[in-house]
């Protein structure tokens, strides 16, 4: 059921399994040990740390004894997690060594409500003596094990309605929201997946493997986990490191792998840089095996049957990338785009999806069929148990009976979520007529199929009164070679945009030594001549698309650090924060806008 890594003699090992039954006798002891402890049906347990075994086994215990298991942020710092267990009324914590000491911060002034910490492996004396003194219980797994071991207890099984799980969403702007989402909600997506795959030749079987790497407090890894251990498949966790999945994937040789869409451009732009290196004569091969395989795909040949020949001589080397035994890749929490989904579905020699849903929709809303080569680009059709409808949003001009129809994304269903948590007003404003109103704009094909095209709450009002959709400009403008990231920034003071921009970094080291500059890629930021040359690309870009004149950049801040690398500027699923984009970049976004002649921001 789960597998997981260890260091030997300073060397990552093989892979270790659980097998279902041992996880099953862990989760009763766990459940026991927590009811010996004082939890009562409802209680509200927090889980704090990376993706690993143990995360697992505490959120079934959760679920076996009708307790709500609350993930704490592992990616939003101790602010949130501090917010999340004062808000949710934590009682009872599960978490990670490597987090015990940001939960006992004094800073995390929230955790003197907790009655008991149970670690991941086993705390240090000084950790103990630190929880013992605000009131908290320290244990080690085993300990705690132990003690579920010695008072054992029935379990006590969830119905429908009882609240599975409060998943906090970062949410681009102000304090997380707290998602309730039901058994029935988990119960119905499930079960929806089921009859979804009923209609296909391939099937899920009990030796399919997922890589586990997307973090377990947001829903798309969850929901994938859930399903995975449904249909008595295996879950292996990466071993810590973001940088080195290639040797996971090596190791663990996954025939699933899910990601968000940052994933594969990496895995794009990986395979395109290899593709450029090799010798004219093999390269020119790999682009007419690649047109060949595209054309008989696009005429409805399954990718398989498509061009064996191109996947013997070239594609297979994509596909081993991968781990080469990967039957199915996921994309999903941002819209993959459309040249990186084709270029994956030609060259990775598996089913390429992509899902659209949120987690108040308990992440699926809608799925594309794989194989189908007319869902490329789009989110699919709408999923099992869930309804879908658009709504008229006059202010952006988007009308559901115009032609194409468009509009913002509504959705009811067994999978909808009950609220917000302690938020009745949000509720409210979210579900109405009991509708959830997405606040993504879609775009519905005439094959059904939906598209999702914007999104409602990213408008930006400029002095001159023109609305300005900013999440579009940065799409547009991330196409230019010099754009490895963009944010775009306007407000209604002012009547023109700026952009702070991180440079592509090989693309810019070319330009440098083009134009006789050496340094970092810091340094060449700094230069006037760098900035105008970014200004002439994002000009290029928008000319292009055909952007209007007040849609243009008029100036530029040049960032060498991706916006990931700061502490809380994106959310973990890499969609900007943009709030605390402007708190971060204020002073130099003043300066840029005063240079332009446009005074002080007063917004």
């Amino acid at each position: 059921m789960l597998g997981w890594r260890e260091f030997v003699g300073g060397k990552l090992g093989p892979y270790k399994w659980k097998t279902y039954r041992e996880v099953y006798e862990e989760i009763l002891h766990l459940g026991s040990a927590l009811q010996a402890s004082g939890a009562q049906p409802g209680s509200r347990v927090g889980i704090y740390g990376s993706n690993c075994p143990q995360w697992i086994v505490a959120m079934e215990a959760c679920s076996a004894y009708s307790l709500i298991c609350v993930p704490l942020y592992d990616t939003l710092g101790p602010g949130a997690v501090d917010y999340i267990i004062d808000h949710a009324e934590v009682d009872f914590v599960f978490v990670q060594d490597k987090k015990v000491k940001e939960l006992l911060n004094p800073d995390c002034r929230s955790a003197k409500r907790l009655k008991l910490m149970a670690c991941f492996t086993s705390p240090t004396e000084e950790q103990k003596d630190k929880a013992a003194d605000i009131g908290i219980k320290p244990y080690s797994w085993d300990e705690f094990l132990h003690m579920g071991k010695e008072n054992p207890s029935e379990v006590f099984p969830p119905q429908p309605l009882d609240i599975c799980t409060i998943m906090y969403t970062s949410g681009t702007s102000g304090d997380p929201k707290g998602v309730v989402l039901t058994h029935e909600n988990v119960t119905a997506l499930v079960r929806g997946v089921d009859i979804f795959m009923e209609q296909f030749e391939d099937k899920m079987t009990v030796d399919d493997v997922y890589l586990s790497f997307l973090p377990l407090a947001h829903i798309l890894d969850r929901i994938i986990e859930e399903y995975f251990f449904h249909k008595g498949a295996s879950v292996g966790y990466y071993h810590g490191d973001m940088n080195a999945l290639r040797e996971d994937l090596m190791e663990l040789k996954p025939t699933l792998f899910a990601g968000v869409p940052r994933v594969f451009e990496r895995v794009h732009e990986g395979i395109k840089k290899a593709v450029q290196e090799l010798n004219p004569i093999r390269r020119g091969i790999f682009g007419i095996l690649y047109k060949h395989k595209l054309s008989w795909m696009n005429s409805g040949y399954k990718h398989r049957e498509a061009s064996p020949l191109a996947d013997l001589l070239a594609f297979r080397k994509v596909k081993a990338r991968l781990g080469g035994r990967v039957r199915l890749i996921i994309s999903g929490g941002a819209p993959l785009s459309t040249e990186v989904e084709e270029f994956l579905r030609v060259t990775c020699c598996a089913f390429l999806t992509q899902g659209y849903g949120l987690t108040e929709t308990c992440g699926l809303t809608s799925i594309g069929f794989p194989d189908e080569m007319c869902m490329v680009g789009t989110v699919g059709a709408v999923s099992v148990y869930s309804e879908l409808r658009l709504e008229e949003v006059p202010e952006m001009g988007y009308d559901p009976f115009g032609d194409p129809p468009r509009g913002e994304i509504c959705v009811r269903g067994k999978t909808v979520f009950a609220g917000y948590h302690k938020n009745p007003e949000l509720t409210l404003e979210s579900i109405r007529d009991g509708w959830f109103h997405t606040g993504d704009i879609g775009e519905m094909l005439p094959n059904g199929v939906l598209k999702i095209i914007d999104r409602k709450k990213n408008l930006v009002k400029l002095s001159q009164g023109e609305y300005v959709a900013v999440e579009y400009l940065e799409k547009v403008y991330g196409t230019a070679d010099i754009v490895e990231d963009i944010w775009v920034y306007g407000n209604s003071f002012k009547s023109m945009l700026v952009a702070v921009v991180v440079p592509h970094e090989e693309n810019t080291k070319k330009w440098a030594d083009l134009n006789g500059h050496k340094g970092s890629l810091s340094e060449l930021c700094s230069l006037n001549l760098l900035h105008g040359y970014v200004l002439s690309e994002l000009k290029a870009a928008a000319e292009l698309s055909k952007l209007r004149g007040f849609e243009h950049i008029k100036g530029v801040i040049l960032e060498a650090r991706p916006f990931e690398a700061e502490q809380d500027l994106v959310t973990p699923t890499l969609k900007k924060r943009r709030d605390k984009m402007l708190k971060h970049y204020q002073d130099k976004i003043d300066e840029l806008y005063a240079n332009l002649g446009e005074g002080r921001h007063k917004g």
